[in-house]
């Protein structure tokens, strides 16, 4: 069920917090569209944190591992990038333009795969927070109830208070992926 109660914009201002305080940075310096990477120079371990303070503010699980590592998982090693080169196959650049969009993000045919990471943006992970909490059940587990709430940035139960349960980005992501091979045949 697609959620009302948290919208990208909510999303994205506890995006810029996470990414402030994580990186020590002013958080208007930070704008929908920045690269962690490139703009506001985010490491590996940054991208952990801000997972973290995201699941906690959400009460939502996020993906743990990259999309291209799904890729490799359910159609086969070597599908998304070159052994030889450490570039991304055509499949795994096609995909990638469906996931961030085309007209978002530059995406070279050449592309290293340790590069992917900077395609991440303040919006591309608001957008996998959102698709998570777009997961919500149309009625609640614990007692059956159909009317949710917004309990300041988590979703709970109008009925019982218990709160909102959601899919997890890993298994969103293969869902995603299965649903995308089938539509496009990329691999």
């Amino acid at each position: 069920m697609k959620q009302q109660l948290l919208k990208e914009d909510d999303v994205i201002r506890e995006m810029k917090k996470a990414l402030a305080e994580t990186l020590r940075i002013d958080e208007d310096t930070i704008q929908a569209d920045s690269s962690l990477i490139n703009d506001l120079g985010a490491e590996s371990l940054d991208f952990l944190d801000v997972v973290y303070q995201m699941e906690q503010t959400f009460g939502i699980k996020m993906a743990r591992h990259q999309v291209l590592e799904h890729v490799e998982e359910l159609f086969g090693e070597d599908t998304a990038v070159d052994p030889d080169s450490g570039e991304l196959t055509p499949g795994a650049v096609a995909l990638l333009k469906l996931r961030f969009g085309e007209e978002s993000v530059e995406i070279p045919e050449d592309m290293d795969m340790d590069d992917v990471p900077t395609l991440v943006t303040v919006r591309s992970m608001s957008r996998a927070v959102l698709d998570i909490l777009d997961t919500l059940p149309s009625a609640c587990e614990a007692c059956g109830a159909t009317d949710w709430k917004r309990d300041d940035n988590k979703i709970a139960c109008s009925a019982c208070d218990a709160p909102g349960t959601f899919e997890n980005g890993d298994d969103l992501t293969r869902a995603w992926l299965t649903k995308a091979q089938e539509e496009h045949k990329l691999f």
